[in-house]
């Protein structure tokens, strides 16, 4: 390693390829170690606090590039230069006045200056003082693991903002409200424990950053779809520091999680980055090698499959190195026990850009990682590019989410279905989507909303999305919301309306808890969170997206119903089955796993299921063998449950299953409260309109 004016106590090293990347730390000093096969020269660039910088040239042995510096570690501010030729239209990037972010830097220092020309390829200067830099960070241990790790079959995901959800929390110290501390609060954890859920899904906290189009808006980029890090949490979500106490701060927040029994999940985007567009900033990989990084057209521009302008190329080995060192990073070093994976067709597109769901590395790679083996794996099945639309071909071991649950439970409530044929399938765990390959029915994350749309008040309370704060003119944000107001547009003090808006919540809530599958519920759907009609607030870091804390007082007793939803989901193992029905008894003699029960009292025959009118459905699920087993191996019994529904505005006469199914039922939930308590096999009653009724066979 050389310097301009001497190195001293500065040893060149060969670097061996399969050695961790990035700035390792031991007793003597740091080895940084950047993989740039097409540069030129590389300088490492340690920057001081004043901003001030030391460049010293690593050494180059084959594909990478390496040194060792003496008396470097832990907290030092760092960067590369890369030098090679600038060729835009042969995709070639490299900028020796740019400082670029180490790929695999841990910690994250510094802020974008969106106002400066500095920091884009066609500018003449230095971008240093303008972009962020990476900083050192020793190894530490990993937090505890959890105590009883979450069976999928036993999993309820609930989906948070890690800021957002406790900004506005009154038992949260002011200085820790919106960071990885504030979630780790006691007052935090309980309230989420209270609720029943197993499992906390973080949108993403890999370092992000506003994009420049919406920083000149004046807005932020909230959700953090931007990550311009793929190892390091944050940064302004640490209370305590962005020099590497960003990541201590992290693993105590998982380590509280973990002693509470709850798993964290995060929310992965590896499909693109914060450089954007061929005309976005360069910050980090288009400066190391922008062919490698990136999926490129034969003109040099980004092949674009995200929305977002550019697409990270995995079919690249090397890249898919970053990526599968990242994921094995957040689990072994940062104790994480899922990952969902946005837009993750993306990285199943082979050379030619095409959807590979058989044979991409990427997937035998994760298969084959024992690391990976141990954790949740979730994918977002789409993408934005041709063949995009994925959902069901992602075969073991993925979970995914399941868009046709979400648009089959919203198009029933909302009386838009053509008959219950595909809600059938979407309560009984979605085997035509997942049963032919086989995984099981928790490969089928159930969800009605999520951060992207109207959240559960909002679908019940808007036609249409009102996104004008976002300063697009209403363009953005989906037009497909398959929502319905109850009569009104917005907010309204009609009791009528506010009634009818509340059961509706009740019946999506309830279809999502009780069907077959892992549940997702949204942070504040069990207490009524608005977002005014907002389907798309990524840019709103304000109370438009933040938690309201003043709502579960105010809507208890829906945030109690979700409560009595969940508890009965992990009290009944018949509700949260993770075997595919067979519709044939499990064992001699007994009940069939699985009866559709049409509003005659009988077992639905062909032309009910294709009557595109009928939206009154029940569901018998025999309890009395289950094909799932105990701890002990032993066969699991339970109560056998009656799931009856009514879509439609006209009460409907229906007959209880007659007394080969159970001879009489209590009635355990009931969205339209009738105040039935038992009711006989047999007999017709009144299914109030719109309303859904669980009953629990005697």
């Amino acid at each position: 390693m050389t310097e301009a004016t001497a190195a001293p106590n500065a040893l060149d090293l060969s670097p061996d390829p399969d050695s961790r990347l990035g700035a390792v730390v031991d007793a003597d000093g740091t080895t940084f170690t950047l993989w740039a096969p097409a540069a030129e020269r590389v300088e490492l660039a340690l920057v001081a606090e004043d901003g001030s910088q030391r460049n010293l040239d690593l050494a180059h042995t084959g594909e990478y590039w390496t040194g060792f510096v003496e008396g470097v570690g832990h907290g030092q501010r760092y960067g590369y230069r890369v030098h090679g030729p600038f060729d835009p239209s042969h995709g070639l990037r490299f900028n020796p006045s740019k400082l670029l972010l180490d790929p695999y830097a841990r910690a994250v220092d510094g802020s974008l200056d969106h106002a400066s020309p500095l920091i884009y390829d066609s500018s003449e200067g230095d971008s240093a003082g303008h972009v962020p830099v990476g900083v050192v960070v020793a190894d530490s241990e990993p937090p505890p693991p959890i105590s009883k790790p979450v069976h999928w079959g036993e999993t309820v995901i609930y989906e948070l903002h890690t800021k957002g959800f406790t900004k506005l929390h009154p038992d949260v110290p002011e200085h820790q409200r919106g960071t990885y501390a504030g979630l780790a609060h006691p007052a935090v954890i309980k309230y989420l424990a209270d609720l029943g859920v197993t499992s906390v899904e973080l949108l993403p906290i890999h370092h992000f950053l506003t994009e420049p189009a919406i920083a000149a808006r004046g807005l932020p980029n909230y959700w953090g779809y931007n990550s311009l890090n793929y190892f390091a949490p944050h940064a302004p979500y640490a209370a305590s520091g962005s020099t590497g106490e960003q990541v201590a701060e992290f693993k105590a927040m998982v380590a509280a999680f973990h002693a509470a029994g709850i798993e964290v999940i995060l929310d992965v985007v590896y499909n693109h980055t914060a450089e954007g567009g061929f005309d976005g900033p360069t910050l980090s990989f288009r400066g190391i090698d922008n062919r490698a990084y990136y999926r490129l057209t034969d003109g040099g521009t980004m092949y674009d499959v995200t929305g977002t302008g550019n697409s990270v190329d995995t079919s690249h080995p090397r890249v898919r190195r970053l990526v599968m060192d990242s994921l094995r990073y957040w689990v072994e070093e940062m104790g994480v026990d899922g990952l969902r994976f946005d837009l993750a067709v993306t990285l199943i597109r082979n050379e030619r850009h095409e959807v590979d769901t058989v044979g991409h590395p990427f997937l035998a790679e994760v298969a084959a990682d024992p690391v990976l083996g141990r954790v949740k794996l979730i994918a977002e099945p789409w993408d934005v590019g041709s063949f995009g639309y994925q959902v069901g071909n992602f075969g073991t071991p993925w979970s995914e989410w399941n868009g046709k649950f979400r648009d089959s439970v919203r198009d029933v409530w909302r009386t838009s279905s053509n008959g219950v044929q595909d809600l059938a399938y979407r309560l009984s765990g979605s085997s035509d989507l997942y049963g032919d390959d086989g995984r099981y029915p928790y490969a089928s994350i159930n969800f009605v909303t999520a951060h992207d749309g109207f959240t559960l008040r909002d679908l019940v309370s808007y036609d249409h999305k009102h996104n004008e704060p976002n300063l697009e003119d209403n363009r953005d944000g989906t037009d497909d919301n398959r929502s319905w107001n109850c009569g009104f547009e917005g907010e309204t003090d009609d009791a009528g309306v506010i009634a009818l808006r509340k059961r509706q919540m009740a019946n999506l809530l309830s279809t999502l808890v009780l069907s077959t599958g892992v549940p997702m519920i949204t942070a504040g759907d069990e207490c009524g969170r608005t977002q005014h009609g907002n389907n798309n607030p990524y840019c709103q870091d304000n109370e438009t997206s933040w938690f309201d804390w003043s709502l579960p007082a105010e809507w208890s007793e829906h945030l109690e119903l979700t409560k009595k939803l969940l508890a009965l989901r992990a009290a009944h193992p018949t509700l949260r089955q993770w075997h595919y029905f067979s519709g044939r008894p499990v064992v001699p003699g007994g009940r069939k796993d699985l009866s559709w029960i049409a509003p005659h009292g009988g077992e639905m025959t062909e032309a009910d299921w294709h009557d595109g009118n009928l939206r009154t459905l029940g569901m018998f699920l025999a309890g009395d063998a289950l094909r799932g087993t105990d701890t002990e191996g032993n066969v699991q019994a339970d109560n056998s449950f009656l799931m009856a529904l009514n879509a439609t505005a006209e009460t409907r006469e229906v007959i209880v299953p007659y007394a080969s199914w159970a001879p009489a039922y209590e009635v355990v939930l009931d969205t339209s409260h009738s105040g039935a308590t038992e009711v006989e096999a047999g007999a017709t009653v009144p299914l109030a309109p719109r309303c859904l009724v669980l009953l629990r066979a005697l």
